[in-house]
């Protein structure tokens, strides 16, 4: 792709440069609290998920107080996450919701059912959801809002592809991805999400995004949400992209970067707690 002409006529003068201008677009995020999110995916069982289960509440003991706690679920396993967290400091969710509130949508699971089970959050819009399933903007923009309808937190994911990126487009893909969200939400809906930001291509490939790439995308991320209201510029911002123990604290110390939303290292004991570990200790510098 190096010598092709970029799609829709843009250059590719790389995300690299916008780097003081995007910083000076917002100020730091005033989030005190990191906020860590495992995501399984696909993955699960009931006899592996209640060793994990059980570990994470027993690690979660000992963490100081500046620190969230959470872990996204499939489905069928709602109703243990709520037995065997419930009154921990470890929250549950869902890793997607349907847009609709009731009706003949075989296979679809709605807000308001996964809220029986005390669930917390709901991941919108995840990379892959995008991808296999071709969700676009309005409809990632309308699962945020049933969230919010049934009580739920959303955490509303972005992010932009290898392509995207090598033509300078990530701050394009992301403005997009986001607008579509905060156009559809109130001032009031959209203060109580979470964003997510997820480079599509460090997703699953072990090599996280760069820390100056993470701050100047976060950088930009606060201000695009700052436009919207001033509280809504608050909400916490989460990294996710093979974020793992070995990389955790130093991304976790990049201004406005609230915590991270963690795939494959969810899935141990061993790697996760670490990881929470590494925002503890970020809210104790703090």
């Amino acid at each position: 792709m190096g010598g092709s002409e970029a799609p829709f006529g843009h250059s590719s003068d790389g995300l690299q440069k916008c780097g003081a201008n995007c910083m000076s677009r917002m100020p730091e995020s005033s989030v005190s609290t990191k906020l860590v999110i495992g995501n399984w995916k696909m993955h699960g069982g009931l006899r592996s998920n209640e060793v994990l289960l059980n570990a994470l509440v027993d690690g979660m003991k000992s963490m100081p107080p500046g620190l969230k706690v959470g872990v996204c679920v499939p489905f069928p396993y709602l109703a243990q996450a709520n037995a065997l967290l419930a009154g921990s400091r470890v929250e549950w969710g869902v890793q997607d919701l349907s847009s609709h509130h009731e009706g003949a949508y075989t296979g679809e699971v709605s807000a308001v059912m996964a809220a029986d089970f005390g669930t917390r959050y709901a991941i919108v819009g995840h990379s892959e959801r995008r991808e296999y399933h071709r969700e676009g903007a309005i409809l990632v923009a309308e699962k945020a809002e049933r969230a919010l309808e049934a009580g739920l937190t959303p955490i509303v994911c972005v992010g932009e592809t290898a392509e995207e990126r090598e033509y300078a487009f990530t701050e394009r893909v992301l403005s997009a991805q986001l607008s579509a969200v905060l156009d559809r939400l109130s001032v009031e809906q959209a203060a109580s999400m979470v964003l997510a930001y997820e480079p599509v291509w460090a997703i699953g490939s072990g090599t996280s995004a760069g820390v100056d790439d993470v701050r100047d995308v976060h950088a930009f991320l606060r201000g695009q949400l700052a436009a919207k209201g001033e509280a809504v510029g608050r909400i916490p911002v989460l990294y996710g992209g093979s974020l793992k123990p070995e990389n955790a604290a130093a991304l976790f110390a990049v201004p406005n970067v609230d915590g991270g939303l963690v795939g494959g290292a969810s899935l141990s004991a061993d790697k996760f707690l670490p990881i929470c570990e590494a925002g503890a200790g970020q809210w104790a510098l703090g």
